[in-house]
């Protein structure tokens, strides 16, 4: 097709697929990560959710869409089900009731106590150290702001 660039052999080989490493990555994270939550009754989304409470305490429902990169549809069951466990609550914004505001329970805080241990955990899945680890974060994140408002 003209004016069309074909790509370089060695472009096609899966060894030089920056998306591949990533992908294969965050599966095996979740998958380390999996007996931990476990004992807490949390799936890893579930988990990411419980994070942005723990860090930022009341949030609406289309800040936590953000912070976690989900659309409604994955968002509301996700919240559904963690309220159902007694975790957090959902309640209409009495200033704006459009917003759907989103809060800790006491039980969700007291598992905030529980879970302090995921990390460090974690960290002891991966052979990084802890430069190498905050060096892959701030990469990762700027490769993330890439995407955001998309």
């Amino acid at each position: 097709v003209r004016g069309r660039v074909m790509p370089c052999k060695d472009e096609l080989k899966l060894e030089n697929q920056l998306c591949f490493p990533l992908y294969v990555c965050a599966k095996e994270i979740t998958r380390r990560a999996k007996p931990f939550l476990d004992e807490l009754d949390l799936t890893y989304t579930q988990y990411l959710a419980m994070l942005v409470l723990w860090e930022h305490g009341t949030v609406s429902s289309k800040q936590m869409g953000q912070l976690l990169y989900l659309d409604s549809g994955t968002l509301t069951p996700l919240l559904k089900k963690l309220e159902q466990k007694g975790y957090l609550c959902r309640a209409r914004d009495v200033q704006d009731t459009r917003n759907l505001l989103v809060e800790l329970t006491p039980a969700g805080q007291e598992l905030q106590q529980r879970a302090a241990a995921v990390p460090t955990r974690m960290a002891c899945c991966m052979q990084l150290s802890c430069e190498e680890a905050a060096a892959l974060r701030a990469t990762l994140n700027k490769l993330l702001g890439c995407f955001s408002g998309q």
